[in-house]
């Protein structure tokens, strides 16, 4: 029996795995709807995340649904834009325009989440 050949996003996948943790490379795909002033932000906003925490260690592929709607399902894209974290791992999505920085840092697990502390309760001991 012969061993299917190998997609590119296999390839990508399989090299990433093979890397050290700390010289990890991000697998990044934003799928946007068209040239709306959300989807221009988002692409903004995400660029210029990459390349001040991610220098020369992300590929970023910007998906148009519009132009190529059959990569929609595959990723179970319901919402644009979206942001999908293929590599590393564990993989994740994040809605929206990415303005919110801090919670785009935690999406692609650059920075932990932050816990609040409990309030204080009035119980007067």
């Amino acid at each position: 029996m012969s061993r299917p050949k190998s997609t590119p996003d296999t390839l990508a996948f399989e090299a990433a795995l093979a890397r050290q943790p700390d010289e990890a490379r991000y697998l990044l795909r934003l799928f946007v709807s068209g040239t709306t002033p959300k989807s221009a932000r988002a692409i903004q906003n995400i660029r210029a995340l990459c390349e001040e925490k991610l220098q020369g260690r992300y590929e970023l592929e910007v998906i148009d649904i519009y132009q190529h709607p059959e990569m929609v399902k595959p990723e179970q894209v319901v919402v644009t834009p979206t942001l999908v974290k293929k590599l590393p791992l564990p993989f994740r999505r994040i809605i929206g325009d990415l303005s919110d920085t801090e919670r785009v840092l935690v999406g692609l697990d650059l920075v932990a989440r932050h816990r609040t502390p409990l309030a204080e309760s009035g119980n007067g001991s």
